[in-house]
């Protein structure tokens, strides 16, 4: 297997070295059709203002605000293009169920973005088949291309031959969520954590926190009856009811789709070429066990799975925990938290890799992210014109180098402008004097006006996507280390194959997959918190899958799997 050195490593030296230099913009436009200019490189523009609606993911944690729309990211994107966004905006934690309800009453925005699975959406005919307009969008094609997107792509196509979601496309996959150790705590405790990550196991860094529990203890930093882990991303607010993110990580360790990468139990095994129903394998019981270890150790809280997000980060920004889960772009929240809660000068982090357990896969390995849906509404009632000058601008919006730039950095010379790097002499971005951006990774004093806060940059809703050299155009000595050495001691988890349903198929796996999938989740975190036991219920799991038709599901899978190669 190849290491991820051999595509990431490489790669991200020449990120670094060039991602913020400045480039020449393509001028050549693929076209200009009444009213309005488009193509690859060019900016998408309407003569006429026109309205579009579209759905938006609102983050508590970030959350919109009227200058979003009066001086920031949507009147940026409008005074470019010309086009007025109709946001209609609902909290992260409700927002899959919101759009579900508007779009099967068939009432629908026109544009939904961040769209992680688009399957039930499918078979009812509210939303389009955006792979039949992909010619009219040359960003996407132009991406599509050049970085060989065929195979990933083809994930998603369903019994038809066509796709019904424009997925965020990546030249490289770049793991994002990964954990925040207090170093000064591990280091003074005894532990190395340079050198443990490069091989340590879950078992690993149990025991190794079960001795920096024991220093705090001894030190009189917590008691005995005290969690010195407390996870966010797992609960109430955006765990989902499937142990979130921190399922997600640990469980492909174990080669078992967990957390926010639950699906309905089946996954794909590449020896023996077929599709298994993994949720009741050894290792499925391996990756709860190991889990359940930490919380019965009083290492983990078990809070972990039922708080919000914000009782968790204070809970590592007051001291209380010794580590936490982050992506790159909390980077600089976290830091500024701790600053807040414990002082500056009176702690340092360590960004660390997740220990492996039976792969050493990365914790990501995909190209494709979640993406945006086109509902039907909006060709019925634009007309096939309207609708296609519409996916032009869709296309420009989440495809562009352009739009990309906006909608993360802010208007080049209001928020940011270019440096020369000290170390390189290279042309990179820099924000301006007085500007900082938790979203970026970059802080600031307390009086910097945050431009992801007031402006809305740099937010999940837009910011996915696009090359490896734009993606780290922000990144800090901190991530550019951390990328080094996930390049170095972890490898990239092979591509699934496609498998493309009928509609009848398709139905039939939804009507069996939902009660798996929800059976998953629930006896996952019981037997995680101790409230059925392992052993002594793990035959009564299985039995309960067994009895809602795993081994059907299964079987239905493989025959239209072998159907299709």
């Amino acid at each position: 297997m190849k290491k991820l050195a051999m595509i990431l490593v490489a790669l991200l030296m020449v990120a670094v070295l060039f991602a913020g230099g400045k480039k020449e913009n393509k001028t050549t436009a693929t076209g200009a059709a009444k009213g309005y200019t488009y193509g690859e490189g060019v900016t998408f523009h309407s003569d006429e203002k026109v309205t579009y609606t579209m759905y938006f993911s609102d983050a508590s944690w970030y959350p919109m605000v009227d200058t979003w729309k009066t001086e920031g990211v949507f009147k940026k994107i409008e005074d470019a293009t010309n086009v007025h966004l109709d946001i209609v905006a609902y909290d992260s934690s409700v927002y899959t169920d919101k759009i579900t309800l508007a779009i099967n009453a068939g009432d629908s925005a026109y544009i939904i973005p961040k769209v992680y699975d688009e399957s039930k959406f499918v078979d009812g005919g509210a939303v389009v088949a955006v792979s039949d307009y992909v010619k009219y969008m040359p960003n996407f094609t132009a991406f599509y291309n050049k970085y060989n997107m065929k195979a990933d792509v083809d994930t998603i196509v369903k019994a038809d031959g066509k796709f019904y979601r424009l997925p965020g496309m990546h030249e490289k996959a770049l793991q994002d969520y990964t954990m925040m150790f207090r170093k000064d705590i591990f280091d003074a405790a005894g532990y190395n954590l340079e050198e443990l990550e490069k091989t340590w196991t879950w078992d690993d860094l149990y025991d190794i926190l079960v001795g920096v529990k024991a220093y705090m203890v001894k030190n009189g930093m917590c008691t005995d009856k005290d969690y010195i882990w407390s996870d966010l991303w797992c609960g109430s607010e955006s765990g989902q009811g499937t142990g979130g993110n921190l399922l997600k990580i640990i469980g492909n360790s174990y080669g078992i789709n967990a957390g926010w990468a639950l699906g309905n139990g089946v996954q794909f095994d590449h020896d023996k070429n077929e599709w298994y129903f993994a949720a009741t394998t050894p290792a499925m019981k391996a990756f709860l066990t190991v889990i359940n270890k930490f919380v019965k150790g009083g290492i983990l809280d078990p809070e972990t799975f039922t708080q919000d997000d914000t009782t968790a980060t204070n809970k590592f920004y007051n001291g209380k925990t010794v580590l936490m889960s982050i992506n790159r772009g909390q980077y600089a929240t976290w830091i500024s938290g701790l600053e807040t809660g414990l002082g500056k000068g009176n702690f340092e982090t360590w960004y660390g890799m997740t220990p492996v357990a039976l792969n050493k896969y990365t914790a990501e390995s995909t190209r494709l992210e979640n993406g945006v849906m086109i509902a039907k509404r909006a060709l019925d009632e634009l007309g096939e014109e309207g609708f296609i000058k519409m996916l032009r601008f869709v296309d420009w919006l989440w495809y562009s180098s352009e739009a990309y730039t906006l909608y993360k950095w802010g208007p080049e010379g209001e928020t940011w402008h270019y440096v020369t790097d000290a170390n390189t002499g290279l042309q990179v971005k820099a924000l301006l004097p007085g500007y900082k951006c938790g979203g970026l990774g970059i802080s600031g004093p307390e009086e910097d006006i945050d431009i992801r806060l007031k402006w809305g940059y740099a937010g999940g809703n837009f910011w996915y996507g696009h090359t490896t050299a734009e993606n780290a155009d922000n990144f800090l000595p901190v991530l550019q280390d951390f990328y080094a050495r996930l390049g170095k001691y972890r490898d990239v988890k092979p591509l699934d194959p496609a498998v493309a349903p009928s509609e009848d198929e398709n139905e039939q796996i939804n009507l069996w997959g939902t009660p798996i999938k929800d059976t998953i989740a629930s006896w996952s975190l019981q037997f995680i918190l101790g409230q059925k036991d392992l052993n002594k219920d793990w035959d009564s799991y299985v039995k309960t899958l067994s009895n809602l038709n795993s081994q059907k599901l299964v079987d239905l899978i493989n025959t239209v799997y072998k159907r299709s190669k």
